[in-house]
């Protein structure tokens, strides 16, 4: 089909070619031209063709007389590419000095001014300069006013001062004219300086740029959300805040935790536990299990319960088994506390549960092993080598071997999980 509309248009080009042909033929015009005697004569055509032929020298010999000065010209951009190619490099291998070196000197061609002043100024504030950073990004500022201020934020919030990063991007937060790597940074200076506001008023224009990717976002807004929920001043002002997070948000497991944690600082043990139980009802998930068993409250019984059922589901977790050590310790349930606290400890040893283990035995009035896992758990939180438990009454030591349950998917077939 392409084919066919370059022939008719090359058919229609030529039937306009004949036609204009004619057109000229029958009255080619005439031109005179008198200059201090001299006398040219000449048809309209042949005048547009001298026109034509006269501008296309006088191109070429300026295009000749310009080209030494152009020679260096292109000398100079290519070496300024080259610079700022070799800026780029040393600042990525961590060669500061030689990063600024080469990069001021790229900065010399204007076209890579802005791009090279804000390398450099990074590079200067890696080797610690500050002054001679902000200086670079004064000079910036001059070509990319909004990257030189969202770098300078940046440089500010490292160096311990958020407060000034944050009331640097007030304004244009304010205005919505961000850049989304300012975004970024009004989040992280807010939660640094502790004005969660301004942290999530940043999280929308985020997620709408995707400029962070969906696990970068999701980490952030997970800090973002955590922290909100903490600065609430009470249980009301925490229930309002949770009922205005959109659904996505409030299954979020670390925002859940960080509302059933709080929630039950302020004595609201029933919402914190309906939340806990909703989310691992949905998805399963070791933080949350631990908190669950963390929280106060009188239903301790119910709850250990609740808990135990979820046994089977997830044998092999240790976070569910240490929350049914710690639950039967707090019930005074010294050997079944100390069978899960074992078991937890055969498949992912944690201080905690060394403590807990030792809190087991002293419950015990069993001294000497209670001291041994106080120690162990001390150890292994300064990352050294914990000492095993010696062989009980009955001869047995700690079972290390996994429980491998049988689950079925879709289709009622047998599938294996650890």
């Amino acid at each position: 089909m392409r084919l066919w509309r370059w022939i008719l248009l090359l058919v229609l080009l030529a039937a306009l070619a004949a036609f204009g042909w004619h057109w000229v033929a029958a009255d080619p015009g005439y031109v005179l031209l008198r200059l201090r005697g001299w006398r040219v004569e000449t048809s309209v055509v042949a005048a547009l063709l001298i026109l034509l032929l006269a501008w296309g020298v006088l191109t070429l010999a300026w295009r000749v007389l310009r080209w030494p000065f152009g020679a260096f010209s292109r000398r100079h951009r290519q070496l300024s590419q080259r610079r700022m190619g070799d800026g780029l490099i040393a600042l990525a291998e961590g060669r500061h000095g030689d990063a600024e070196r080469d990069l001021g000197r790229a900065s010399r061609l204007d076209s890579l001014r802005a791009p090279a002043l804000l390398a450099s100024a990074e590079a200067a504030a890696r080797r610690g300069e500050h002054s001679r950073a902000m200086e670079t990004l004064d000079q910036a500022s001059q070509s990319a006013p909004q990257a030189a201020r969202v770098l300078r934020a940046r440089m500010l919030r490292r160096e311990g001062k958020p407060e000034e990063a944050l009331a640097l991007l007030a304004a244009d937060a304010d205005k919505g004219t961000l850049t989304p790597g300012g975004w970024r940074e009004l989040a992280l200076a807010g939660l640094a300086s502790g004005d969660v506001r301004r942290a999530y008023v940043a999280l929308d224009p985020l997620q709408k740029s995707g400029a962070l990717g969906s696990r970068g976002y999701c980490k952030l807004e997970a800090k973002v959300l955590t922290a909100t929920l903490n600065a609430a001043a009470d249980g009301a002002t925490l229930n309002a805040l949770w009922s205005k997070l959109p659904k996505a948000q409030r299954r979020v497991p670390a925002v859940i935790d960080a509302y059933a944690r709080r929630a039950a600082g302020f004595g609201l043990i029933l919402p914190a536990m309906d939340e806990l139980e909703s989310a691992l009802r949905r998805e399963w998930s070791s933080q949350l299990i631990a908190t669950y068993g963390a929280l106060g409250g009188e239903d301790l019984a119910a709850r250990l319960r609740r808990a135990e059922g979820w046994l089977d589901a997830h044998p092999n977790d240790a976070s569910l088994l240490l929350t049914l050590g710690r639950m039967c310790l707090r019930m005074d349930q010294w050997n079944r506390a100390r069978q899960f606290l074992e078991r937890s400890l055969a498949l992912a040893p944690s201080a905690l549960a060394w403590e807990s283990l030792g809190d087991t035995f002293a419950g015990q009035d069993d001294g000497v092993l209670a001291q041994l896992c106080y120690r162990n758990a001390l150890a292994f939180g300064r990352g050294e080598a914990t000492r095993p438990l010696p062989g009980r009454s009955s001869g047995k030591n700690m079972d290390t071997r996994p429980i491998a349950i049988e689950d079925r998917d879709q289709h009622g077939l047998p599938r294996l999980r650890e």
